[in-house]
Formats: structure tokens, sequence, C-alpha cells
């Protein structure tokens, strides 16, 4: 009897352990193994910077070959210079970038203005919700550029200089009132001449153009009766800037010398 019980005893035991076995090797079969994977090398974020730096660097650059014919185009009907046409758009559009332009296609910052049925949007310029002129387009605002500066008399004065003479007709645009910056010419002429836009003028009027250099910068020359002040004057700058581009430590100056406008 003592016999049988022990066997019963030693298979159950048996039994017992053979089920464990199983279940522990169930559990450390269902076990997953997680990997970590370290390393101190930075995410590489250079393509997505160049190619950010690289749309803004060619901004103008696309806007130039995008209204050149445009510009060109109105140069031969309204005796506008192209150049003229395309610094005003880049700099009063942010080279169509603005938030102006953007949400009405309105690229030298015409506003409202008495008589004009056209839509219109709210953007907050000399005085909070200034009325703007919006377009359909950009090319519909470029065409209405050039007829906004020939239907208003204060620019008429301007179609009497010599074609393509965009010095003067940026110190015009300044004198008839088209901008309240005083530096508004010395900015357009600083465009033209950093983008040789003034090649487009000699292009729709026939002439052989000579290639500038990027950093050409313009300049006067002094003649009889020129201070430093009538000279600041005549190209809306300061006395101390002219001084400051041109090295000088007083006002003296002499007939002949050649004064740099813009630096």
């Amino acid at each position: 009897m003592k016999l049988n019980y022990l066997l019963i005893v030693l298979i159950t035991l048996g039994l017992l352990s053979s089920c464990k076995s199983k279940k522990s090797a169930i559990r450390k079969s269902h076990k997953k193994e997680v990997v970590i994977l370290k390393t101190n090398q930075p995410i590489n974020n250079t393509t997505t910077t160049r190619n950010k730096n690289s749309a803004i660097k060619n901004s103008t650059l696309d806007y130039i070959k995008e209204y050149k014919n445009t510009a060109m185009e109105a140069m031969r009907k309204y005796k506008i210079p192209a150049s003229i046409t395309l610094a005003q758009g880049i700099l009063e559009s942010s080279s169509g970038n603005s938030e102006l332009t953007k949400k009405s296609n309105n690229h030298f910052g015409i506003k409202c203005h008495k008589g004009w049925d056209g839509k219109r949007v709210y953007h907050d310029d000399d005085k909070k919700d200034d009325c703007f002129r919006k377009y359909e387009d950009p090319i519909t605002s470029f065409k209405d550029h050039s007829l906004f500066l020939t239907s208003r008399t204060r620019y008429a004065k301007l179609f009497k200089l010599k074609e393509g003479d965009y010095v003067r007709w940026a110190k015009g645009l300044s004198e008839a009132g088209y901008a309240t910056d005083r530096r508004y010419p010395a900015k357009l002429i600083a465009l033209i001449e950093k983008y040789d836009l003034h090649k487009y003028d000699t292009q729709v009027l026939g002439k052989s153009y000579k290639n500038t250099e990027t950093n050409e910068v313009h300049s006067h020359i002094v003649v009889k009766g020129d201070t430093l002040y009538s000279i600041s004057k005549k190209y809306s700058l300061t006395v101390d800037q002219l001084k400051s581009f041109n090295g000088l430590t007083s006002n003296e100056i002499s007939i002949g010398q050649n004064l740099i406008l813009i630096k």
C-alpha cells in the first residue's frame, strides 16, 4: 500500500514539473526583444535650409524674369522706362512676396484714390486700414500702373524726359509724391543698377548695352555752386550720409569731385 502511494506521489510531481516547464517555455517564446539604436549624429537639415535660402535669393531674379517682357511692352506703349516699372514692382511688392500683393495682386502699392470703382482691400500703411486697389491678376496691376502714371497731371513732366533716363524718372516719381520715403529714388536706382534693369530700356530703344558691375554705385560730379547740402537735397540724402559714403571729415568739396551717392 505504501509503495503504491509513493508511486502515485512521484507520478503527480513529474506531471506538475512537466507542465511548469512547458508554461515557462511558452512565456519565453512570446517575449519580444527590443533593440534601441543610439546615435550622436544630429538630424541633417542642410538640404531644407539650402532650399529655403535659395528661394529667398532667387525671388527677385525670378520676378524680373517673369515680368520683364510686360515692363518692356509698357515702355513701348506708354514711354515708361522698363527699368523703372520693374524696380517699382520689386520694391513695392517685395518681389511679389508682400502680404498686400499676395492678397490683392497689387504690385505697385496703388491706393484706391478718388474715382476707383474696382475691387479693393484694406491694409495698414500710412494709416490703419488704407484702401488699396485689388486686381484679378498681376498683369492687370502692371497695366493699371501705366494708366495711373499717364493719366495724372502730376507725372506729366516725366514723359518729357529723355527716353530711358531712369535716374530722373526715379527722382521725378518722388518729387510728384508717388512715395513718402525720402530714400525712394535712391532705392529705385540701386535696384536698377544692382540687377542691370536698364538693359531692358536699351533693348526697347534699340541701343547697345554695356553691362555694369553689380557693385557699381551712382555718383555725382561736383559743379560750380554745389554744396553737400544742395547735393543731399537733390538726391534725397542727408549730409551725414554723403560724408559717410565718401569718407569726408568736413563739408568741403571741390569742382570736378566725384561723389558716391549709394552705398
